[in-house]
């Protein structure tokens, strides 16, 4: 029997090359990629092998990160690529004189409700520019206060702080004598923004320097945002963002996914949510003093 290559085979090889079962890697395969798929679908698209296969093994289904690799890219799966956030606000129309760092780029805390990052970040739809502003737990990273506007108003970053607040008290969390870190931005150095914090008897921290190194964490977090939820096909409507509305919501769902669901690389692959449950009801010892913590990640 000749092969298309020339080449020539018996018969008998050819056949049983033809009715040979299937080897246990590729029924292992066929099983795999299915549920690859749909993790990688119910996770916005974004995820890449590394939690793909953080999410199999919290699933319950054991295998190796090198195989879930291999299968991605066999079946032309990825993740989302992040690009680098541009700069929105400006401190030179600052009402209030430019507290001290008290963060000086290192931001661990040993416990939630330490250490809030806070940030801007902006959006372009059909009907103008939007404008994003999220507050984070350095701790866990979880976004405890969020809002969306067309406006660069103090409003607009006093809302997610108050969310944030608001949230904590809500779950009987105290949040009296966190530090509260930002860039120097105008916004949340407004007369009513610092009396806000000055309220909940939390600390102003804000970037001596002016560079996006001062804050970063809030603005990897921007930059996940944009990738994740603002540029990602499966989050954008078709044809782009037409109004604020259309980004609300898009915010809203992303935010409960990125708290509640979504891996984090620095907590072990685990959801933010999941980390703080665990702080409170492993770690948490009441009666002892926790404190920010110095050292980068």
């Amino acid at each position: 029997m000749n092969l298309p290559t020339g080449a020539q085979i018996a018969p008998s090889t050819y056949y049983a090359t033809r009715s040979r079962k299937p080897s246990a890697r590729a029924v292992r395969d066929s099983e795999l990629v299915p549920a690859i798929r749909q993790v990688h679908k119910a996770n916005l698209g974004v995820y890449g092998a590394r939690k793909v296969w953080g999410e199999l093994n919290r699933q319950g289904t054991p295998v190796a990160r090198c195989t879930v690799e291999r299968l991605m890219r066999s079946e032309g799966l990825r993740g989302i690529p992040r690009e680098k956030t541009t700069r929105t606000t400006h401190s030179k129309d600052a009402e209030t004189a430019r507290p001290a760092d008290l963060v000086e780029r290192e931001f661990v805390a040993d416990a939630p409700n330490r250490l809030w990052v806070a940030d801007i970040t902006y959006v372009r739809t059909h009907a103008g520019w939007v404008y994003a502003a999220f507050v984070l737990d350095v701790f866990s990273r979880y976004v405890v206060g969020w809002q969306v506007s067309t406006s660069l108003r103090t409003d607009l970053a006093l809302d997610a702080l108050d969310m944030g607040l608001w949230a904590r008290r809500r779950a009987g969390q105290d949040a009296s004598g966190l530090t509260h870190h930002s860039d120097r931005e105008v916004q949340s150095r407004a007369v009513r923004y610092t009396e806000r914090l000055a309220e909940a008897e939390a600390v102003a921290s804000v970037g001596s320097k002016g560079d996006s190194y001062d804050n970063a964490m809030a603005e990897a977090f921007n930059s996940l945002f944009k990738a994740e939820c603002i540029r990602n096909p499966v989050m954008r409507p078709h044809g782009g963002w037409k109004s604020v509305t259309d980004v609300e919501l898009a915010v809203a769902e992303y935010i409960d996914w990125f708290n509640h669901r979504r891996l984090h690389g620095e907590l072990g692959l685990v959801p933010p949510a999941e980390h703080e449950h665990t702080f409170w009801e492993h770690d948490y010892a009441p009666d002892t003093p926790v404190e920010v913590t110095a050292g980068a990640r």
